[in-house]
């Protein structure tokens, strides 16, 4: 009955149903959900809170909403839309490793986590306790919005994360503007990507779908799924379309720069994500609803610094 409930939810939910807000420049408009630890359409662990855009609509198309077909969880790992990012250290959360059975760990744009009894290993996808959820500040204008995360110092680990989503003056063009100050004793060591759920009017993941990157393609492990696409240099290049509950998976070397083309050859609509820092690694995943480059930059911050870091994304129509 609880599956049942959860998945009429997600059919019927929108931004009105929870914290939201909305800006719009007279080209783009978008709709974000806001964090909120007891409101918010997203309260899983993985994913930073902030930034969240479940709808985007610029040029006659849409570019985001709801591309998970599981039934609706505030908590699952994956209940999200949009641009959203999440920050990995190696394999792990900051301070997992140094925490014992029942001690806390941290996650940015999270909060304070608790580390399970009798579990060493950290398991991404799963939804850990939230000790701490930090202070969450919103600032709005008509088209920006400014998220401010402060965690206070537990175990040594504190900060104060800035993300403004901003839309350029009269152009169809989003910014997302990041800055990350350490005010604890231990660095902060991790990377942040950008998991871009695009759900391209509707369209299935297929043919039509067009993925470019500004480097060749080197894949450090197998690919999964290469019956259903491959990879021709930079490109990557679907044979057919995604079959729901099947996915085409790889793993690649970094390279620079930070230019990624999108496009939906069908919907005629296109959008390049670049950003100025160097690509590390890039991890590639897509389903029927959604494709996605994953690209992984070094975000590193000793203790009174702090780092600032930008991605561009350039909404087009599809020349052909």
């Amino acid at each position: 009955m609880r599956h049942v409930l959860l998945t009429l939810l997600a059919l019927t939910a929108s931004a009105a149903d929870f914290p939201s807000a909305e800006i719009s420049n007279g080209v783009v408009t978008a709709q974000l959900y806001l964090p909120d630890a007891t409101r918010g359409y997203y309260r899983g662990t993985r994913f930073d809170w902030s930034g969240q855009i479940s709808s985007l609509k610029t040029l006659g198309h849409e570019y985001f909403g709801v591309w998970n077909p599981a039934p609706y969880d505030p908590k699952l790992h994956d209940a999200i839309q949009g641009p959203v990012e999440e920050f990995r250290s190696g394999d792990l959360a900051l301070g997992y490793d140094e925490a014992a059975p029942g001690g806390t760990f941290i996650r940015i744009g999270v909060g304070v986590l608790r580390k399970p009894t009798g579990d060493a290993k950290y398991e991404n996808f799963r939804t850990y306790e939230i000790v701490d959820p930090g202070e969450w500040k919103v600032k709005r204008k008509p088209d920006a919005i400014t998220f401010i995360h402060t965690l206070n110092d537990r175990q040594g680990y504190a900060y104060r994360y800035t993300k403004t989503i901003r839309l350029l003056r009269g152009r169809p063009e989003m910014r997302i503007e990041h800055t990350l100050e350490n005010t604890g004793a231990k660095s902060l060591a991790t990377q942040q990507y950008n998991h871009n759920f695009f759900v391209m009017d509707g369209q299935p993941t297929g043919p039509d779908s067009q993925v470019k990157f500004a480097f060749p393609l080197q894949a450090t492990s197998a690919l999964r799924g290469p019956d259903l696409a491959e990879i021709r240099g930079n490109e990557v290049v679907y044979k057919r379309e995604l079959p729901a509950g099947q996915s085409f998976f790889g793993i690649f070397e970094g390279g620079a720069p930070y230019d990624i083309l999108m496009a939906n050859r069908k919907a005629g609509m296109a959008v390049r994500i670049t950003g100025d820092r160097p690509i590390q690694r890039i991890v590639y995943w897509s389903i029927r609803s959604t494709f996605c480059p994953e690209a992984y930059i070094d975000v590193t911050v000793e203790p009174k610094q702090k780092t600032q870091w930008t991605y561009n994304y350039q909404f087009q129509k599809l020349t052909q």
